[in-house]
């Protein structure tokens, strides 16, 4: 019996069963609760969702070569094989714009979330290992902040900084390093509290050194999770800007603002509006799904019993 056989049967105390058990035996529980962990469909699907929309912004213009702001073809004009997803108001080809959009969609997402990363975890790192007069007006800072809504806030500071996709990125990290300053603390209070931390430090360990040491490293589970999810987020937002003017500006192709000119055209030509708003839901979906499947397999509170590995109990 072929060890993978053997890792799905049950240890029955049966003739023939000293196979299967041996099997049972030889693998580690720990392996058995990772293998039954890691099949999780609802992380695959977006996993698979995440990994296609990067290879369509790195080589999709290589695969389909059009110029996204060429002025070149009959205006409106619907699919064919020519135009897979017809052609806009201009003359532009759809599919290389949506092509393009995912390249600035990506970019946005991941400089928006870079700077809400490392801003959120210094604020987080400091409120939670420092407490006290530190965390108290750290704390109220992202009171202030989750106090007003995060649209609103990046339309007020889109606006103030002036509209184009650079300063959108900055609006978006800071609207939502909030969150990522609230979860880093609470997993510092988590960390802090375990006896291998409290013992660096009464052996005398350095602040420094026990952040990099002992805090950083475990707490790397739900930062994990976090940019996945507020990938999506970010790009979400990156697309409410762009249709309200205040981020990627024409002529350069955003997803936003393909639906914020389509929606003139939309009795005309739905599929104008159909396409970007399908590849924002689409993206934003699979970097959903993606962190819902992160979670899962990252955090122990969950249990081995996930999968279709059952993990047998010990005698």
């Amino acid at each position: 019996m072929s060890p993978r056989r053997a890792a799905r049967e049950p240890a029955f105390a049966t003739e023939g069963g000293g196979e299967v058990a041996a099997a049972w035996e030889a693998m580690p529980r720990r392996r058995l609760a990772a293998l039954g962990k890691w099949r999780n469909p609802i992380g695959l699907a977006g996993a698979f969702i995440v990994v296609f929309n990067v290879l369509v912004a790195l080589f999709g213009s290589q695969v389909w070569r059009l110029d996204p702001n060429e002025l070149a073809y009959i205006r409106f004009e619907g699919p064919s094989w020519a135009h897979p997803m017809g052609t806009d108001e201009l003359g532009r080809d759809t599919l290389a714009r949506i092509i393009h959009g995912a390249q600035v969609s990506l970019q946005v997402g991941a400089i928006s979330v870079s700077i809400a990363f490392l801003g959120g975890v210094l604020f987080g790192i400091l409120a939670g290992y420092y407490k006290g007069v530190v965390d108290a007006v750290l704390m109220r800072l992202v009171d202030i902040m989750f106090s007003l809504p995060g649209i609103v806030l990046a339309i007020m500071i889109a606006g103030l900084l002036g509209p184009n996709r650079r300063n959108a990125m900055i609006a978006i990290g800071i609207v939502i390093l909030p969150a990522f300053a609230r979860v880093v603390r609470g997993a510092v209070l988590e960390v802090m509290g375990y006896p291998y931390t409290e013992s660096a430090r009464a052996l005398g360990a350095g602040g420094l050194r026990i952040m990099l040491r002992h805090v950083i490293p475990n707490i790397g589970a739900p930062l994990l999770v976090l940019v996945s999810v507020y990938l999506s987020v970010a790009i979400l937002a990156e697309a409410a800007l762009s249709f309200l003017g205040l981020g990627t500006q024409p002529p350069e192709a955003a997803w936003g603002s393909m639906l914020s000119t389509a929606r003139t055209y939309i009795d005309v030509t739905p599929w104008l509006s159909i396409f970007p708003g399908l590849a924002i839901m689409i993206v934003v979906l699979g970097f959903n799904l993606l962190g819902d499947g992160l979670r899962d397999v990252l955090d122990p509170r969950l249990g081995p019993h996930v999968g279709d590995v059952p993990v047998p109990a010990k005698k």
